[in-house]
């Protein structure tokens, strides 16, 4: 029983963070999710990274309407994103074209970095907005994390520090190479 005799305790412990309130209540800015850049924000950096050397921006693969990126600040290895080159921010608002390719490509991200790298499991999905965590809600983008028995240990919790044992450049050869494959 509860505290107060009503209803029954779950197994849940509870870490309570009133001060989180300020942030939560925060107004979204004027521009989320509309289909432009935000006010102040500078270029986009996933419209800019269309126009780059893929090696240099860290582009695995381009297909018609969507390509796979790394991502600069990977959960884990192999962490890629699949971007469509339009910049919108809004799911619904993909074409079927767009909307086709996306989940061609988030496949085949899966399967290049199978060959790669045996991750033993993914976390995939899009943070639609800022309130549900996207750094870059104006441009739409799924993540693609591998993931493997044991990758996570006390140093994102204790030290808030991510450990990857591999350079963003050696993973971008790795799953440009796996990709090529896949064809």
């Amino acid at each position: 029983m509860t505290q107060d005799g009503v209803g029954a305790p779950d197994a849940w412990q509870r870490l309570w963070t009133p001060h989180r309130m300020a942030y939560i209540k925060q107004e979204a800015t004027k521009q989320e999710g509309k289909a432009g850049p935000q006010a102040g924000a500078g270029p986009c950096p996933f419209c800019r990274i269309i126009t780059m050397d893929d090696a240099e921006a860290l582009v695995i693969a381009r297909g018609a309407t969507v390509y796979a990126v790394l991502n600069l600040y990977p959960y884990n290895p192999g962490h890629l994103m699949v971007v469509p080159y339009r910049h919108v921010a809004d799911y619904p608002d993909l074409s079927i074209q767009e909307t086709t390719e996306l989940a061609t490509f988030t496949q085949q991200a899966m399967l290049a970095a199978r060959r790669a790298a045996a991750p033993h499991g993914f976390n995939i999905g899009i943070n639609q907005g800022s309130i549900a965590g996207a750094g870059i809600a104006a441009h739409l983008h799924q993540h693609v994390v591998p993931r493997w028995g044991g990758d996570a240990n006390f140093m994102p919790v204790v030290g808030g520090t991510k450990v990857l044992p591999q350079l963003l450049a050696d993973t971008h050869t790795l799953l440009v190479e796996a990709w090529k494959q896949l064809s």
